[in-house]
């Protein structure tokens, strides 16, 4: 593997730092601001700013690798773009590289129909319009999604839908226009046959908004995750993606990639909060000396700048054989690199809030909010239990011979 970035990443990775130095960073404190100003599900300003912006210098949707709709770039070059981009809270949906809409363009560009494309890709890759995943269900372990009991049955010329979903991310944004929804299109199917994803505009009568759902406090409005209620929604036959019984195999294309976007965003959050540890332990003064020079957290500093490198090569790892071997033969890559990265970003944040003391848990240097959002990666895509089973059964099965002890 080279570790060496290309020309062309080198190329977007200096024009990304510029550009978040000069106008992202800046403006985070005046998004927050705004934000709590007007409708906490309405779009802050400056970011509609911010996009057009990074989409006049060609900084627009970077996570594609078709050359026909971003600039095709690998999994690999993008890792290092991602990881800066998530340095910032607001810095992925600036570039048009925000979850779930990275996701569910994906899914639209490998597996919708020409007039798919055109009603809802089109303005997602404008940024025009947000987007949500449905697929998350209350009543069910969902992290076995074979027990999602959701329904999509046909009816004449059109599907009829009914399900409770939460989880929901991006349903609170008023600019979200299209859901994509899981659902059993034939529960008598093999079992991995049975569920189907289809297109549900958000507009739909039955299409029902219950509650945000929040995370340790947080709503993240204006993305926010949703509880939804579907009754009796009612959408044409053509809103089928693929086809009926193809929602397991729409979820593994979609969930591949998503899931190694994650850690890369992570990475960038996890070096950004050392460098807050860092700042913090220099300017604060304890027991007759700088916190900086004390032992222990010398030790918290060493540990994190470690652990950030070790989850780095992993999702490099990763990412480099999703290139060049394809999302299946890369699955324990992916999944290895899902656990490490959250669970690792977690610690790091954690030892920054310890450094900065009572200051880490308010909100006044953002870090409070980092590790809660953070730690519900470790159950977004799957929680770890389900990467970690996965990583097993790939192992057990490279059948590697006992040992053989020779006298």
């Amino acid at each position: 593997m080279d570790f060496n970035f290309s020309k062309r990443c080198e190329e977007y990775r200096a024009k990304l730092l510029a550009f978040m130095d000069e106008h992202v960073y800046p403006n985070e404190k005046v998004y927050h601001e705004q934000l709590e100003a007007g409708d906490r599900w309405e779009n802050p300003p400056v970011m509609e700013e911010l996009k057009a912006k990074a989409r006049e210098q060609g900084l627009w949707n970077l996570f594609l690798p078709e050359a026909e709709y971003g600039p095709g770039l690998t999994n690999l070059e993008y890792a290092p773009l991602c990881e800066i981009m998530g340095r910032s809270p607001v810095g992925p949906e600036v570039f048009n590289c925000s979850a779930p809409d990275t996701g569910n363009m994906e899914v639209l560009v490998r597996y919708g129909t020409e007039e798919q494309k055109e009603r809802w890709l089109k303005p997602l890759l404008q940024g025009k319009i947000r987007s949500a995943f449905a697929m998350t269900e209350p009543d069910v372990a969902s992290s076995d999604a074979t027990n999602i009991q959701s329904r999509i049955e046909r009816d004449g010329d059109d599907y009829i839908i009914n399900g409770h979903k939460w989880w929901t991310s991006g349903a609170g944004d008023k600019r979200c226009e299209i859901f994509i929804f899981m659902g059993k299109t034939d529960p008598d199917a093999e079992k991995y046959k049975q569920q189907s994803q289809i297109l549900v505009p958000r507009d739909t009568p039955g299409v029902k908004l219950v509650r945000p759902l929040t995370v340790f406090g947080y709503d993240h409005a204006p993305h926010g995750h949703f509880e939804v209620e579907f009754r009796n929604v009612r959408v044409p036959a053509s809103n089928m993606i693929l086809g009926e019984g193809r929602g397991f195999e729409i979820a593994q294309g979609r969930l591949g990639p998503g899931r190694i976007h994650h850690c890369m965003r992570l990475i960038g959050v996890a070096e950004r909060s050392i460098e807050a540890m860092c700042a913090r332990a220099k300017s604060r003064i304890a027991f007759g000396k700088p916190l900086a020079d004390q032992g222990v957290v010398l030790d918290q500093i060493a540990r994190s700048r470690m652990e950030v490198e070790q989850a780095r090569l992993l999702t490099l790892k990763a990412a480099f054989m999703m290139d060049t071997v394809g999302n299946k033969v890369a699955r324990s890559e992916i999944a290895m690199i899902k656990v490490v990265a959250p669970r690792m970003a977690c610690d790091v944040i954690d030892r920054a809030i310890q450094v900065h003391g009572g200051g880490g848990v308010a909100e006044d240097f953002g870090l409070a909010y980092a590790w809660a959002k953070t730690r519900s990666l470790r159950l977004a895509d799957g929680p770890d239990e389900v990467h970690t089973r996965a990583v097993a059964r790939l192992e057990l099965k490279k059948q590697t011979p006992p040992w053989v002890y020779s006298e």
